[in-house]
């Protein structure tokens, strides 16, 4: 397992930030670190997601401890967990922020266009950085981006799974027409070291831990 240090260099409008560390702790989407400010009071370190590459790092998804300053120095830890793969035959990708932000989906963008995918963004939000080649649904269209889709990727909080498996169970008819995968939010104070079991999710056949079976799950497992 890897760690290191990283400067928080830029923060954003949207509580996101830009942060600046080694190539070997960029974490892939989906995945995350865990990171506390030097000198920090703070008990627990906080999981960090990857929004999008940037220079010499990554931009950071939002929401950032308001104590988080541009210059601030933080110990990093990972990257931890299991992030998204997206098929490489994938042609038509729905990225479906259910609950939150939709920035722990956005590293998704950039490999689908490269490998000639159209994108469609379902959210509540969006900031108006996006390229110019994703679309963007508010979420009453999700039947519709899933009829059209043949992958998908959720971010949703662990709390909101069943509204997931509600709004799923009524498209049963599509569910079979593409693959997917979903990123589960939940506390994760041990980061894959303790099995505390404080992020313990519900599949199949009886329970996993998001924080190191996780974040990230296929569908299947959940629905």
């Amino acid at each position: 397992m890897r760690s290191g240090e990283g400067q928080l260099v830029e923060t954003y409008l949207d509580s996101g930030g830009r942060l600046v560390c080694p190539p070997k702790l960029i974490p892939a989407p989906g995945q995350y670190l865990l990171a506390q400010a030097f000198a920090s009071d703070a008990p627990l370190a906080v999981p960090v997601f990857l929004s999008e590459s940037a220079p010499n790092g990554f931009r950071l998804a939002s929401p950032l401890p308001v104590a988080w300053t541009p210059g601030t120095r933080l110990h990093l830890r990972g990257p931890l967990g299991h992030g998204f793969s997206l098929p490489v035959s994938a042609r038509r990708v729905a990225l479906v922020a259910l609950d939150d932000s939709p920035a722990r989906l956005r590293g998704l963008i950039r490999p689908a266009l490269k490998q000639g995918a159209a994108v469609t963004l379902v959210c509540k939000d969006v900031s108006d950085d996006l390229p110019e080649d994703v679309e963007v649904q508010p979420l009453r269209a999700l039947s519709d981006v899933l009829n059209w889709a043949d992958y998908a990727a959720f971010d949703v909080a662990r709390e909101t799974l069943p509204e997931l498996r509600s709004r799923l169970g009524r498209e049963s008819q599509v569910r079979v027409r593409w693959e997917a995968q979903v990123l589960v939010r939940a506390p994760m104070p041990c980061g894959a070291l303790a099995d505390c079991g404080v992020c313990a999710v519900t599949v199949k056949h009886g329970w996993k831990m998001v924080c190191k079976d996780g974040p990230v799950f296929d569908l299947a497992e959940l629905i």
